[in-house]
């Protein structure tokens, strides 16, 4: 008695096989990018970032507690805003403010800021920005653990 699989069983393992490659090819083709971005640019680990397709970019940076971009500016400018989590981001020279979920936040071109999140808090991020980063020095641990404050403007909403 013979335990080998008949020729129709082989096939419609093959026939499956090759439907399930297909599906995820098609998956993989419809969606947005998905990527890791740089760690170089990142510190405490690697935000995962989802990419739109047109010239002005915005993206939803997950960015785990504790982790946060290298210090940089935008030469269109950069509007953020935190959909989950706690979120937090610093002018260079001005004090760190903390956002919370549905507030925006505009930083102007040419201006050196990081962002990222709380220490003990994941962040999603919404990032909308056209034209080019210029990637600064890292955002130290001091830095990072600096005075925080909630803007005046938003600490009653």
């Amino acid at each position: 008695m013979s335990h080998s699989p008949s020729k129709s069983k082989i096939r419609d393992i093959v026939v499956s096989a090759g439907v399930a490659v297909a599906l995820a090819l098609g998956v993989m083709i419809t969606q947005n990018d998905i990527s890791f971005a740089q760690s170089s640019n990142f510190q405490g680990g690697a935000p995962q970032v989802t990419e739109g397709p047109d010239d002005a970019r915005y993206i939803r940076i997950l960015f785990p507690a504790g982790v946060r971009s290298s210090w940089h500016s935008h030469t269109w400018g950069q509007l953020l805003m935190i959909e989950e989590g706690i979120g937090l981001h610093q002018i260079r020279g001005r004090t760190i403010e903390e956002f919370q979920p549905g507030e925006p936040f505009w930083t102007p071109a040419g201006v050196e800021h990081w962002h990222g999140a709380h220490p003990e808090v994941d962040a999603l991020q919404l990032t909308i920005y056209e034209g080019t980063v210029n990637w600064l020095d890292a955002t130290t641990d001091e830095q990072y653990n600096g005075l925080r404050m909630r803007p005046q403007s938003r600490s009653n909403n």
